[in-house]
């Protein structure tokens, strides 16, 4: 059985995480690159929304007493494949995930522009449509 309380706080830290990227992500790609200040705070906050949505799908997954992948993005592909989740919405979420690496492990310089882009992009309301997926199976 799903753990209620724990999905209600992961989606409420997804929701806090994206309203606080909204409420500081400059309107152009220049502002956002030369201002340190947004930028960490939209990295930190893509990265915790991420990482809740991933817990999230982990203990889902866990909860439900099905198998667990190893890798983050094959959490996603296992929801759907138990027909949790869309495929569509599972390979956009992979998507997230592999960002979540990049910042989590610092594979390379983050191209600003490309932050800039996903955190004013539709890949925000792929977080808000899985919490708002996963909401709707508890309730």
């Amino acid at each position: 059985m799903v753990d209620r309380p724990l999905v209600a706080a992961k989606i409420a830290v997804v929701r806090d995480a994206l309203a606080r990227v909204r409420a500081v992500l400059p309107a152009t790609r220049q502002a956002f690159a030369a201002d340190r200040t947004a930028r960490e705070v939209v990295v930190l906050n893509l990265f915790v929304a991420i990482q809740a949505c991933l817990d999230l799908a982990g203990h889902w997954l866990a909860d439900e007493g099905w198998e667990v992948p190893r890798q983050y993005a094959d959490l996603f592909a296992a929801l759907a494949e138990h027909d949790i989740i869309s495929p569509d919405l599972s390979r956009r979420l992979a998507a997230a995930a592999g960002l979540r690496n990049l910042v989590a492990h610092q594979y390379g310089i983050l191209d600003w522009e490309r932050i800039h882009a996903i955190a004013s992009s539709a890949e925000l309301v792929d977080l808000e449509d899985f919490c708002a997926t996963i909401a709707a199976r508890v309730t």
